[in-house]
């Protein structure tokens, strides 16, 4: 997979995507990760990406033409369309399942906005997907294309040692990880259950699949709702 993001600040993302296992799947070739400088596709020479909007208001827009500039230098790299996806508030709320369906994607673009938002004429146009990572709101979109990227990379194969790294976790299936528990079996008298000593797998995957169901009920019962 190769992703590609649409920044005023590329800078941010080598620290957060450049180490760790994201940093290491680049290495290896199972992901690629680009970022551009949006500034780079400004045509003045104070190299502007910002005008305030028709009707007054408080704030500035990103303006269209330099985001459709670097958007269309993308797809001549690429050599095909990446989906575009816009990193927005009013999006969508990213979950498991979208990451899994985006998963499959060839190449990805992501636009990080600032300002008060972007010109819509560019998001009726070249956006396919607006994505939110929840009810808030942050100074720019780079923290969120960090999560949206780190979390769909897990996905791609070759990154994980193991699919079950991540078919194990929170959320891919629609509950709550189990408990887990590390040496010592017995630590300030608190033991680990007698059933994860045993070696009985069909067991321990029962005891698992019960406690997954428990957690969820207690932390997020929301989730039961769309759980077979």
């Amino acid at each position: 997979m190769r992703i590609d993001i649409i920044t005023l600040f590329p800078e941010m993302f080598e620290p957060v995507l450049g180490d760790s296992i994201i940093g290491r799947a680049q290495k290896s070739g199972a992901v690629e990760i680009h970022t551009h400088q949006l500034r780079d596709f400004a045509f003045d020479k104070h190299r502007r990406v910002d005008d305030s909007p028709y009707g007054g208001g408080m704030g500035m827009l990103m303006k269209a033409e330099p985001i459709a500039l670097c958007f269309e230098h993308i797809c001549e790299e690429t050599g095909s369309r990446p989906r575009f996806i816009y990193m927005s508030p009013q999006g969508k709320t990213l979950c498991q399942q979208r990451l899994r369906e985006l998963s499959a994607e060839e190449n990805i673009a992501i636009l990080c906005g600032h300002y008060e938002g972007v010109d819509q004429r560019l998001l009726d146009m070249f956006i396919d997907e607006e994505i939110s990572i929840g009810d808030y709101v942050l100074t720019g979109g780079e923290i969120p294309a960090m999560v949206f990227a780190d979390a769909l990379c897990r996905m791609v194969p070759g990154v994980l040692t193991n699919n079950e790294c991540f078919t194990e976790e929170s959320h891919f299936n629609g509950l709550l990880e189990y408990p887990q528990y590390t040496k010592p079996a017995e630590w300030r008298g608190m033991e680990v259950p007698e059933v994860l000593l045993s070696g009985h797998h069909a067991n321990i995957e029962k005891w698992r699949r019960e406690k997954s169901l428990e957690v969820t009920a207690q932390k997020r019962p929301d989730l039961l709702k769309t759980t077979e």
